[in-house]
């Protein structure tokens, strides 16, 4: 690491020396594994590679600030199953974090992932090659140059690679920053140890007209873990973005955005509910779409996309007969079959609101048909009908459950 870079990183460093982040317990990967968003293998086909991708095959991934090891354990994982030609690359500034990760996936036996202590500003530097995608999650928003951070993966990306991003959201985390900076003045100078019991009592004693105590939609300083507890009102270096900022931040390293997730939440139909209003809404371009949603509903506190580089092409997978409907783990085709069935409406809680949706005609029959092998020529065969007829069925249920991010399209056809 550069001195100068060192010196600028010096803080969050310790911070991640005594405060591995998120607090995970290796033995758990006995029982268990995180999976989420972004970097979970079928995700990434459907946003990034038409859904044509062949995992079995190489591909280099990198975890740019792995902490922990949530999203190299689960990229790790996914690609051992897959077959031989996956290898994950861990980078993170923090020994401590690095060691819980290392720890993990020994415990998984997981061989494919290689670990390095640097930043992630060192990459370009560090003689590791180019990488089919990039995770780098949580990490950016807390750096002296973000511009820079990302101009620095983008230096060792393929080029028809992409990444998964996560940075803060402003409007969601309203009451952060007004408490970051009442403890700033009010513990700034103690040693971090001494900083978190003293924040704590402050916390404790914020009146009810805090931002941060009506900000129902933020609570790891509420978990009881002094990790999560730094991380979010005591972490020395921290900025949010909205939709617009991040779109912008995102052009800045020549990549543009593929797609927000969850959709639904960057989507102003999902808040209005008058006719005019949606179509005065539809009339806007997606981004400026993307930013009313995120004023409308106020509660966004992280914003997670897909980007690739411009112009890269780069297609979001589309419904064709060979394409096998995939659903995310933990929605099982005969619950939701029978969740849906008899139902012209669902709900789904978003952030605490309740949101009603219709539902598309035969979406229990759909849903009860996915397996995650048959494509969509075989359910159409199922269900007895052409393939104009069927597709004019599934279009809506897909575009759906696909804004709720539980459904994706993976090609039966990969290149």
């Amino acid at each position: 690491m550069a001195k100068g870079r060192e010196g600028r990183d010096k803080a969050v460093k310790e911070q991640y020396e005594d405060y591995p982040y998120p607090p995970r317990d290796p033995e758990d990967e006995r029982h268990r594994l995180i999976t989420g968003s972004p970097s979970n293998l079928p995700e990434i086909n459907h946003y990034l590679y038409g859904g044509k991708r062949d995992f079995s095959k190489p591909f280099r991934a990198l975890v740019a600030g792995g902490g922990t090891g949530d999203a190299a354990i689960m990229l790790a994982q996914q690609l051992s199953d897959a077959g031989d030609g996956g290898t994950v690359t861990y980078v993170d500034l923090s020994k401590a974090s690095r060691a819980v990760a290392e720890k993990r996936a020994k415990i998984r036996g997981l061989e494919n992932i290689e670990f390095h202590t640097a930043s992630l500003l060192d990459l370009p530097d560090m003689g590791l090659g180019k990488f089919d995608y990039i995770d780098c999650c949580g990490v950016l928003h807390h750096l002296d140059d973000p511009e820079e951070g990302l101009a620095a993966l983008e230096a060792v990306l393929e080029q028809d690679g992409g990444m998964g991003l996560m940075v803060y959201a402003t409007l969601g985390r309203t009451g952060v920053y007004h408490v970051q900076d009442a403890l700033k003045l009010l513990v700034g100078n103690e040693p971090r140890k001494k900083q978190v019991a003293l924040a704590k009592k402050m916390v404790a004693q914020l009146p009810s007209t805090n931002w941060l105590v009506r900000n129902p939609f933020v609570g790891d300083h509420k978990l009881g873990e002094d990790a999560a507890f730094f991380d979010l009102l005591l972490h020395p270096r921290d900025r949010s973005y909205t939709v617009p900022q991040f779109i912008s931040f995102v052009r800045s390293a020549n990549l543009e955005l593929v797609q927000f997730i969850e959709p639904v939440k960057y989507d102003p139909a999902t808040y209005l509910k008058d006719r005019d209003l949606i179509q005065r809404a539809r009339n806007l371009s997606l981004e400026e779409q993307a930013a009313l949603a995120e004023n409308l509903s106020g509660t966004q506190k992280i914003h997670l996309a897909y980007v690739s580089r411009q112009g890269s092409g780069r297609a979001v997978a589309k419904l064709a007969p060979e394409m096998i409907p995939i659903l995310k783990e933990g929605n099982p085709p005969d619950a939701l079959a029978k969740a849906f069935k008899g139902r012209k409406t669902f709900e789904i809680a978003f952030d605490g609101e309740q949101i009603s949706f219709e539902l598309p005609e035969k979406s229990a029959q759909m849903a009860g048909l996915i397996d995650g092998q048959r494509n969509l020529r075989d359910i159409q065969q199922e269900m007895g009908m052409s393939w104009q007829n069927f597709r004019g069925y599934f279009a809506p249920f897909f575009k759906l459950l696909n804004s709720w991010n539980i459904l994706w399209l993976n090609s039966s056809q990969t290149d």
